[in-house]
């Protein structure tokens, strides 16, 4: 059988009532930690450029943008994806390497408020989505990652997926909706090299794409039936080496949204690991940069493909700078939204000590990734003194994991644009979102 139809079947006989308790209380956190991070990023410049091309092409007002007003289900999915990945605190998973909530979630969204169904039906269409596109992104990882971001092209399916369940598509229908899902995967790393705004189109497209290929299914139009595994499919024509029972292995028997991580600091992932390290040592010592001699980091290749950059020249840059989110955590203590602002990015005792960081790969911590998200850190002082740190895995990952109140914590800060008693009223109603008869009921106090 075709792994788009085996996907295909699982996702539509998914139902809410089949989900273990601890899944859906899990799957609301993503969504609860999805809305923190979309209304986080919605006055983001590159948001609001999206934002308003949205509003300038016009569209009917079927569902909310974050930020403000109505539009299609086309343009929701587009700038409500683009939004909740801009601030760099939305989750992750690790064997996939794929953001699934910044991309599920809207489609899913979107299609829900459109079609008034339920926050139940909305629940058990973004676990399908998250377990489709984590699936294949495991299998592509990690040749795959190395010029094409998962987010955005495996992404795409697991919001096509999202999209055909709550539209109510037929098995056939739903292959076609993953072949064309498929077919508009993109997203090159290329804009890592200049900090260009080009991540939030890879979010708000595969959003945007993997919903237009479930419309288009349920219209008739066709896609190929094997766009995974055919000779010229995506296997084959995005990934060096790529494992597709990977795809099916286990599957209806797990949940791998309960393998889901969320992140604390906002920062690219790949920087949590020694951030994580590297607030430790500001809490047990306050160092100041005089006292600071060298700063060595330890980690996976991938981690230096993405993050080795010793001279970032913007707030966005310096997120996805290594280096810079080092020297950060040593002397800040922090890696939080307003720590990448303008006066941060250019404080000279961080870009003195940023000239003294060290980025290497290590061979073991090489070895277990993506299985493991490692570092390594070493600080040497000038009194002669060396602290050693390590991890196999950041704050937030399941095996070091943070608590339901601490995300909501995290979401209440993330939302701080809204007086105190809307934060909360939204806090509640996310984390309750299974007794809502329409998610509308939801996106209306937006």
């Amino acid at each position: 059988m075709e792994l788009s139809r085996k996907l295909a079947e699982y996702s539509l006989r998914l139902a809410y009532e089949d989900l273990p308790k601890e899944v859906v209380e899990f799957t609301k956190l993503c969504i609860l930690d999805y809305f923190g991070s979309a209304i986080a990023g919605s006055e983001k410049v590159p948001v609001q450029m999206i934002s308003e091309l949205a509003k300038e092409m016009g569209g009917s007002e079927q569902a909310h943008l974050v930020t403000g007003g109505q539009s299609s289900v086309l343009n929701a999915a587009l700038v409500n994806g683009a939004a909740s990945h801009v601030v760099e605190l939305d989750d992750i998973h690790k064997g996939s390497i794929i953001h699934a909530a910044t991309v599920v979630i809207p489609a899913a969204l979107a299609v829900a408020e459109w079609k008034r169904l339920s926050g139940k039906d909305l629940i058990a269409a973004v676990v399908a989505g998250y377990e489709v596109c984590y699936r294949i992104g495991e299998a592509v990882s990690p040749s795959h990652y190395y010029y094409w971001h998962n987010t955005a092209t495996c992404g795409t399916f697991g919001a096509a997926i999202a999209a055909a369940k709550l539209l109510g598509l037929t098995v056939d229908q739903t292959i076609a909706a993953l072949g064309n899902a498929g077919t508009q995967a993109a997203g090159l790393w290329e804009f890592i090299e200049d900090g260009a705004m080009t991540k939030q189109l890879h979010t708000g497209k595969a959003a945007m794409n993997g919903l237009l290929a479930a419309l288009l299914a349920q219209k008739g139009f066709t896609g190929p039936q094997k766009i995974l595994e055919g000779n010229r499919g995506f296997f084959k024509a995005m990934s060096e080496e790529y494992d597709i029972s990977r795809v099916t292995e286990g599957l209806g028997s797990e949940f791998k949204i309960m393998e889901n991580s969320f992140k604390i600091h906002a920062s690219c992932r790949h920087t949590h690991h020694a951030v994580d390290l590297l607030i430790d040592i500001f809490n047990e010592r306050q160092p100041k940069l005089e006292e600071i001699e060298s700063v060595m980091v330890e980690s996976y290749q991938v981690a230096l493909n993405i993050t080795d950059n010793d001279n970032p020249q913007t707030q966005y840059a310096a997120k996805f700078s290594l280096q810079f989110c080092s020297a950060l955590a040593l002397l800040k203590g922090s890696a939080t939204l307003d720590d990448f602002s303008d006066s941060v990015l250019w404080d000279e005792e961080i870009r003195q000590l940023l000239k003294k960081v060290k980025v290497v790969t290590d061979p073991q911590i090489n070895a277990s990734y993506p299985k493991q998200w490692g570092a390594a850190v070493e600080v040497r002082f000038a009194n002669g003194e060396t602290v050693k740190k390590q991890t196999d895995f950041p704050k937030g990952d399941p095996e070091n994991a943070v608590t339901a109140e601490e995300l909501r914590e995290k979401f209440l800060n993330m939302t701080n644009k809204y007086p105190e008693k809307q934060r909360h009223q939204l806090a509640d109603d996310l984390l309750e979102l299974e007794k809502f008869e329409t998610v509308e009921k939801v996106m209306v106090t937006l």
